[in-house]
Parts: C-alpha cells; sequence; structure tokens
C-alpha cells in the first residue's frame, strides 16, 4: 500500500459523524486511495479504537458473522 493509506484512511473513519454508514471503497475513495477497500477491511481488523461498525461493504451488507453486534452499534 502507498504511503500515508493508514493516516489517511483513519482521518476519514475518525471523521464519521454518529449516524453515519459507509462503504469501505467510499473510506478508501475519501482517504485518497481509491480501490483500497480491502485494505481499508484489513486496517479495520487490526487496528483497535475505529468505528468498524459504520462500515458495510458495497451492497450495503454489514460484516458477515457480526451483523448481530454491528446491528446493535448502529442503533446506539
Amino acid at each position: 500500500m502507498q504511503e500515508g493509506f493508514t493516516e489517511a484512511a483513519i482521518a476519514v473513519l475518525r471523521g464519521l459523524e454518529p449516524g453515519e454508514v459507509v462503504s469501505y471503497g467510499e473510506v478508501a475513495e475519501q482517504a485518497g486511495f481509491p480501490g483500497a477497500a480491502r485494505a481499508v477491511g484489513n486496517l479495520l481488523k487490526q487496528t483497535e479504537g475505529l468505528p468498524w461498525w459504520r462500515v458495510v461493504n458495497a451492497n450495503g451488507r454489514l460484516v458477515p458473522g457480526g451483523e448481530d453486534r454491528q446491528a446493535k452499534l448502529l442503533r446506539a
């Protein structure tokens, strides 16, 4: 991944407003790295403290295996 991806993606994720939901691809694009949706997913897996529940796949689906928890956090 190009230099600066992590910092840029974290900035996008931390800038999400309450109730805002984005796709992995949207985070990548807003961070300046279009096409890096998978890297956003990996970043969310590896970095604690980021609002992972606000990120869905391109079809709007919740995280496989974590749908119940993610839905609960989105409703909060």
